[in-house]
């Protein structure tokens, strides 16, 4: 059973470089020390390199960005690479802070072997911008070391791998120094060269808890892998390494990740309506925008547009170091039915949502409204002006009469009898419960001037025009 490790060389460099537009060189620094960890190409073509001091950095490449190294970052940003990767194969273990690892045996067939997998893991790494490497082992262990050590074995081969394993450095073993300085008293120098002993002699020379672990690394004692389970969200972080003053300086890394929420959303084949923009601050309270659509959307262009909107109008608060894309809410895609002669399907609706939607992030979610039937059956009280920020889609009435699209706001005396009687009358009785009770008997008529009239006969006062049909 073949086994994929991907090895991330500077995913913290990667995942920074990719939220900022300016190609300026990046550094992450040691956790408690002045020296650096890792540098980007830009950085080291300066003389930049892993354990260059800060201030010696900082003269060799005045504008270099420096982030510090961030176990819980790190891991935050390793579990965002495994979203991505699942669509691809599903048993995936994380190792923190820099590689996955993926059962490639499960869906060798799916792909139709390794190499097609392999091309199509290197795109989406090509089009994320990260740089790792990809190798194959017989055990999980294996694959992991030969990854980490940068070798550059890729095959389906069960020789193969053995071969490419043998010739593994026991430096790079993961084994303690003791144990390593004994090893190589005795002239070992590679692994192949430590299976050649006697399986007694390993034994007699080696701790139990050194000798598990060569075993493992051979496949002759299991190691049971965890499988992660992605969350039933999609959360995406972008840092920037220097704090962001101005909103327009977010759109790039909002773009991206929206990108990705798209092909997330392509792959679940479903959408959204609403979305949540966090802004982390130093030293301050993180700022939270709501978006909100109209309607099911999982376009990247129209969300953008939407957070455009919304950051013009509300400033930022303080520079933004950290942005975050939360989506909890997902639904069901419905696939349009009207085609048009080529067959392509057209949604009539998405302009009117985009528009909606648009108006919504600019005016307020309660500036737009629409009207809604109300149960009363008094003319004046049968509807309402609610809010589109949540539109209830009640159930109408099977069967409805006849109402005029123009309804006066105060009913007109009837000043000229009518020429024609189309129907009626339709008797409304009713508001007794809240003092304003009405008694009217309601005919469509046409006047002698030739307009349709909705007229209906008080009890007592007499008739009036209460609307007028087009």
């Amino acid at each position: 059973m073949p086994w994929l490790y991907l090895h991330f060389q500077h995913l913290l460099l990667d995942h920074i470089a990719r939220a900022r537009e300016a190609s300026a060189p990046l550094a992450v620094l040691c956790q408690g020390s002045r020296r650096v960890l890792q540098a980007c190409p830009r950085a080291m073509a300066r003389g930049v390199q892993p354990g260059t001091a800060l201030k010696t950095a900082l003269n060799l490449a005045p504008e270099l960005v420096m982030v510090h190294a961030d176990d819980n970052r790190q891991a935050r940003i390793l579990e965002q690479q495994a979203h991505w990767l699942y669509r691809y194969m599903d048993r995936i273990t994380l190792y923190p802070p820099d590689g996955l690892l993926a059962d490639a045996g499960s869906v060798r067939r799916l792909y139709g072997g390794l190499q097609p997998l392999r091309e199509a893991l290197q795109k989406a790494l090509g089009e994320r911008q990260l740089h790792a490497t990809l190798t194959t082992g017989t055990t999980p262990l294996a694959a992991r070391l030969l990854a980490r050590a940068g070798a550059d074995c890729f095959t389906e081969g069960t020789e193969e791998m053995a071969t490419n394993l043998a010739t593994l450095p026991l430096a790079a073993t993961e084994l303690e120094q003791r144990t390593l300085q004994r090893l190589t008293r005795l002239g070992l120098t590679t692994l192949g060269e430590l299976q050649q002993l006697p399986a007694a002699e390993l034994a007699r020379r080696l701790a139990p808890e050194t000798l598990v672990h060569i075993q493992r690394i051979l496949g002759q004692r299991p190691e049971p892998q965890t499988s992660w389970q992605p969350p039933h969200e999609f959360r995406q972080r972008a840092d920037f390494g220097l704090p962001v003053e101005k909103a327009q300086g977010l759109l790039f890394a909002l773009q991206r990740i929206l990108a990705d929420l798209e092909s997330d959303l392509q792959w679940r084949q479903q959408d959204t309506d609403s979305l949540l923009l966090i802004l982390h601050h130093y030293r301050q309270e993180p700022s939270h925008l709501q978006v909100r659509t109209t309607g099911p959307e999982h376009r990247a262009e129209a969300f953008l547009n939407l957070l455009r909107i919304r950051l013009e109008q509300h400033p930022l608060q303080a520079p933004v170091e950290t942005l975050e894309l939360r989506v909890t809410r997902f639904l069901h895609r419905h696939t349009a039915t009207s085609t048009d002669l080529l067959g392509e399907t057209r949604d009539t609706g998405e302009a009117w949502h985009t528009l909606v939607s648009r108006l919504q992030a600019r005016l307020g979610e309660q500036a737009l409204k629409h009207l809604a039937p109300a149960a009363d059956h008094r003319p004046e009280r049968a509807w309402s002006a609610c809010s589109l920020a949540r539109q209830q889609r009640e159930p109408m009435p099977e069967h409805l009469p006849l109402r005029p699209l123009w309804l006066l706001s105060q009913p007109a005396t009837l000043q000229v009898a009518p020429e024609e009687w189309l129907s009626g009358p339709e008797r409304i009785s009713g508001g007794w419960w809240d003092g304003e009770r009405v008694l009217r008997d309601y005919y469509i008529a046409r006047l002698p001037a030739g307009q349709l009239a909705w007229i209906y006969r008080h009890n007592q006062q007499g008739w009036f025009v209460h609307g007028w049909f087009g």
